[in-house]
């Protein structure tokens, strides 16, 4: 961070304004918040600093003591922390936006922290916030009870030895849910910049395999979570500088631990490759390491073409596991290379959110899309070893996503309607009409006009940036900019032809999934307070 700005942010004016800003964020304030946030705007704080300050913030108190409770003998799901998913979301869509638009996905960032704190207590009706909103007007309560901090912060434990034994023990403190150690653990390892990519690596692989064997008819699930929350932390870590994102750390890295933790499909994932991979057969004794066998697959270099990327597929939308895991291994064997394999199972899972009707079924399929994102994303920028199990987990939970819109009857397949007399719109017009669909929440002309861009307009450039503006007016729950968002940065990386169903999705999926309140309220109060007239 800049040397001025640095001493700015410490000023008296502007240590007020952030003060505030914790003060009304506590407070579970919404609207007192984002007003704070819009003064900050105005003195032109830059948004690196707001984001910093607001992870500061919301950190102590949006861990949880286990992502599931057991209540009278009923399992119940507690959720995991979107505050932080929201920022990372924000940097990129920041990018995205036209400049003078730039700072609204952060507005709606702030606009949900108020309501993203201590979602334990909210989740038994002991807090305000957004899980508690089903239940009643949460803003009847004056003087919420304060955020619990329930993990406390913690100093680095420094351990000696090779970086892979290290490693190794955190990973192990992880597997047995020791938090505060594996949290203590994970400080010491990124005392050392030498070997901080490799820590980084390691903790979103543990994010990554945590992917449960169950999902239909299940509402306890990971909703694969610490996947995204670890590579939220290196995004955000990244943007703000390793030297300034210790509460980073401390949103993202602490919750690896937390349980419950399913290893179970990445267990499966190491058996196969060992068998079919390796051709060695299973025995009842400790395996380890990675197999020059499996590091050679990571090595193949060529496309997956339609007739093979069809074939996969039919496999995961239509047939099941046996059928799926023997199609990925036919494509690897015969030189395909994994990252472009997983393209393809990024468009398979686009294609069911398009089969998608019903608004409150669409929770598996977009917490599927961000793991294939995140996933891609964990390819592009890590070289780690094991990577090639994760293309396997990640054909496994697309299949059982699947399924589980089959159980619910989410499978609806029907061809693109394009309005009539497309062709004679000009692009900017085509633009406009999408915005309007997508924020008038009709899925279906959405799709339609984003179609009908895609056929009358080679540019796409424009459209991915409406879709993301798009995005960013909804409000109220994160996933609108959140999936958008890795929609449309996969766009940007996918090489399959058929890539425009990227589009598709993030202008359905942005429509139709469920929405809480006013969702374009946020975005209207900050077009109001920016007197930004197109957001009124």
């Amino acid at each position: 961070m800049d040397v001025n700005v640095s001493q700015e942010r410490t000023s008296s004016a502007v240590r007020s304004l952030y003060d505030r800003l914790e003060d009304r964020c506590l407070m579970r304030d919404q609207k007192g918040a984002s007003d704070v946030y819009y003064e900050l705007v105005r003195a032109n704080r830059p948004l690196n600093e707001i984001v910093a300050e607001g992870v500061r913030i919301h950190a102590p108190y949006t861990h949880v003591p286990y992502h599931e409770r057991m209540d009278d003998g009923y399992p119940n799901f507690v959720n995991n922390d979107h505050c932080l998913l929201s920022a990372r979301a924000t940097i990129n869509l920041n990018r995205m936006l036209p400049a003078h638009l730039s700072m609204l996905p952060m507005a709606q960032t702030i606009w949900y922290i108020p309501t993203g704190l201590d979602i334990w207590n909210q989740k038994i009706n002991k807090a305000p916030g957004h899980y508690t909103r089903h239940r009643g007007d949460s803003s009847s309560v004056e003087v919420p009870p304060a955020p619990v901090v329930y993990w406390p912060d913690q100093e680095p434990l420094a351990q000696t030895g090779p970086l892979n034994e290290r490693l190794n023990n955190w990973m192990t403190q992880v597997h047995r849910g020791n938090v505060i150690y594996a949290y203590r653990l994970f400080l010491g390892l990124m005392q050392n910049p030498a070997e901080r990519q490799d820590v980084l690596a390691e903790m979103c692989f543990a994010g990554l395999i945590d992917v449960q064997d169950g999902m239909l008819h299940n509402r306890s699930y990971t909703t694969w979570h610490k996947a995204y929350r670890a590579r939220s932390t290196v995004e955000l870590g990244n943007a703000l500088g390793w030297d300034n994102a210790h509460n980073v750390i401390y949103a993202g890295a602490l919750d690896v631990a937390v349980g419950p933790r399913w290893y179970s499909t990445y267990e499966v994932a190491c058996n196969y490759i060992k068998m079919i991979i390796e051709d060695e057969a299973l025995h009842d004794v400790p395996y380890s390491g990675v197999s020059e066998a499996e590091l050679a697959m990571l090595r193949n270099k060529e496309p997956v073409n339609q007739q093979e990327a069809a074939e996969l597929t039919t496999a995961i939308l239509r047939q099941g596991e046996i059928e799926t895991l023997e199609v990925l291994t036919r494509l690897l064997k015969s030189g395909k290379d994994p990252r472009r394999i997983l393209d393809v199972i990024q468009l398979a899972v686009a294609q069911m959110i398009l089969e998608t009707r019903d608004s409150t079924a669409f929770n598996m399929p977009h917490h599927c899309y961000e793991y294939q994102n995140t996933l891609a994303w964990f390819y592009d920028t890590f070289n780690h070893p094991r990577r090639l199990r994760l293309l396997y987990v990640a054909a496994m939970f697309a299949n059982r996503t699947a399924y589980h819109q089959q159980g619910l009857g989410e499978v609806h397949s029907a061809p693109t309607q394009i309005p009539p007399g497309t062709g004679s719109l000009s692009a900017a017009q085509l633009l406009d009409r999408v915005d309007a669909a997508v924020c008038a929440l009709n899925g279906d002309e959405a799709v339609g006009w984003t179609q009908a861009y895609c056929d009358n307009v080679s540019d796409r450039a424009p459209l991915v940036q409406r879709i993301a503006l798009a995005a960013c007016k909804l409000g109220n729950d994160p996933h609108n900019q959140e999936i958008a968002q890795c929609m449309l940065m996969d766009f940007g990386t996918n090489r399959q032809p058929d890539r425009d169903r990227l589009l598709l999705a993030a202008s359905y999926h942005t429509a139709m999934h469920r929405k809480y309140g006013d969702p374009l309220e946020p975005a209207r109060r900050f077009g109001h307070a920016m007197g930004l007239s197109e957001l009124h």
